[in-house]
């Protein structure tokens, strides 16, 4: 057997020493306790923690917890819980970037320290031989268990960064939260500040307003009480009585008389026109009413006939001279529509060059019960006439067959049975009137250009139905922005 000095052992332990790094740190101040286990097993004794649990084992306990609390927890208490765990998960990785670093430098210690076995075991033989080889055995189990232990801490290290990600992400979302309610509630406490404002105003104005007419009242009261005192002091209630009566008699008076004074009026334009007309050759024949019919008849056997005049009808209003010419009106029978209610009618004869004018007496009247009946047909969804087509497309109509002429709130339509004539919504380029051709149905007919290139001219049942057809549709017309008038009539809405 080999014997070896203490000089050489010293010398040796001097080499082991002098070739570690002076940089290398340690997690403890003294070296780790192993054994041999089963199968030449180098095991590490296990040694009393006594730190707790690892801030990893909090972290995950911390989140579980928070997982579970997060429907109880409020917006602001979640954002500190996940600012609190994005802090340990940074600890935790800056923990594991240490790690990382001690790995390092017990690899390069281990390293060391074979190499100082291995040259140590070239000068021992025997016993001491054998020592340093188990040793070495040692070392190389030592190096295996510790890349394990590098293993498991990448492992580990992978996980705390995904921990880390979803923690910082999960904070993001808390405050992105916490802003979006706190501008929530700062929209609705400035709702709220606005809406005691407006009460407040709205109070004050109360308050003033009672103020107000609270004095208002009381000189009011003041007054009367002055009066009643007056009249009781001068002991003459029935003057009083009196005069009121009286008043009220004047009253009646004078409303009699302005309703007398309107008549006379009226009566004397209306004879200052027969006046007028009185060496006229022609005169108007015929009711000055909505759903009657105006004709130029001569006055004496010295006019000419009417077949060899030109004739034009105009709207007068009743306040101006201005003229509206009624287009196509040139025939000697006028029915009014409902454009003409208020206006006089004027009517042009023109012979060798002379030119004689005749007017309405007045303006033309409303017909009676005409206006409470389209109140009616207003209240429907829709209203269909019996009608008669008289001409289309201004050529002369040869079937009498009944048709049925329907004005609804958005279109009109003209049909017999399943056969449709026309249907056309309202627009501008549709054009509605009375009919102006002449002829003794005049009062019953009107004319309906339902676009442009088809147009029909319609014979109702009564002229009050051909009148409230006209009113029905422009009202219909009015709620879609379209004014329905005849050919180059001046319409406005």
């Amino acid at each position: 057997m080999t014997k070896v000095s203490p000089e050489f052992g010293d010398q040796m332990q001097m080499q082991a020493v002098l070739s570690v790094s002076a940089d290398v740190s340690f997690d403890s101040d003294q070296f780790p306790k192993y054994k041999i286990g089963a199968d030449n097993q180098i095991l590490e004794e296990a040694k009393e923690d006594m730190k707790g649990p690892s801030l990893k084992e909090v972290v995950e306990q911390e989140t579980t917890q928070l997982l579970e609390q997060q429907k109880r927890l409020s917006v602001r208490d979640l954002a500190s819980k996940f600012d609190k765990n994005l802090a340990a998960a940074a600890k935790l990785s800056d923990e594991a970037k240490l790690r990382d670093v001690a790995s390092l430098e017990g690899h390069v210690l281990l390293k060391k320290l074979r190499d100082a076995l291995e040259s140590l075991r070239g000068r021992l033989a025997g016993r001491n031989k054998e020592d340093v080889e188990k040793a070495i055995s040692m070392v190389e189990a030592l190096a295996v268990k510790l890349t394990q232990k590098e293993g498991e801490l990448i492992q580990e290290k992978f996980e705390v960064k995904k921990l880390a990600s979803f923690l910082k992400q999960a904070s993001e979302d808390a405050k992105k939260l916490v802003n979006q309610e706190r501008s929530f509630a700062c929209a609705e406490i400035e709702s709220a500040r606005a809406v005691v404002q407006r009460f407040g105003e709205a109070l004050d104005e109360q308050e003033r307003i009672s103020q107000t007419s609270g004095k208002q009242e009381l000189e009011e009261l003041m007054e009367e009480v002055q009066e009643a005192r007056r009249i009781k002091l001068l002991h003459q209630p029935s003057k009083v009585m009196d005069m009121e009566h009286e008043l009220r008699a004047l009253r009646v008076q004078i409303r009699e008389k302005s309703t007398v004074s309107v008549k006379l009026q009226r009566e004397l334009v209306i004879s200052k026109r027969a006046e007028e007309n009185k060496f006229c050759i022609y005169e108007l024949g015929g009711s000055e009413t909505l759903g009657s019919f105006l004709r130029v008849q001569p006055r004496s056997d010295e006019a000419p006939e009417l077949s060899k005049c030109s004739i034009q009808w105009y709207r007068v209003p009743s306040e101006g001279s201005r003229k509206e010419i009624i287009s196509g009106a040139n025939k000697s029978i006028y029915a009014p529509e409902p454009f003409d209610v208020g206006r006089f009618l004027e009517a042009d004869i023109v012979s060798n060059g002379q030119k004689v004018t005749v007017m309405t007496a007045g303006a033309i009247e409303p017909a009676v019960g005409l206006g409470s009946y389209v109140e009616t047909l207003l209240r429907k969804p829709n209203t269909e006439f019996n009608v008669v087509i008289s001409q289309m497309n201004g050529q002369n109509y040869s079937s009498r067959s009944v048709h049925l002429f329907h004005v609804g709130k958005m279109r009109m339509k003209l049909c017999k049975g399943w056969i449709t004539k026309a249907r056309e919504s309202y627009s501008t380029s549709m054009q509605l009137s009375g009919f102006r051709g002449g002829g003794n149905s005049a009062a019953k007919s009107l004319f309906w250009q339902a676009r442009k290139g088809q147009s029909f001219v319609l014979v109702f049942e009564s002229e009050r139905e051909r009148n409230a057809a006209i009113m029905l549709a422009r009202r219909y017309s009015l709620d879609c922005n379209v004014m329905l008038a005849g050919p180059e009539d001046q319409a406005f809405m």
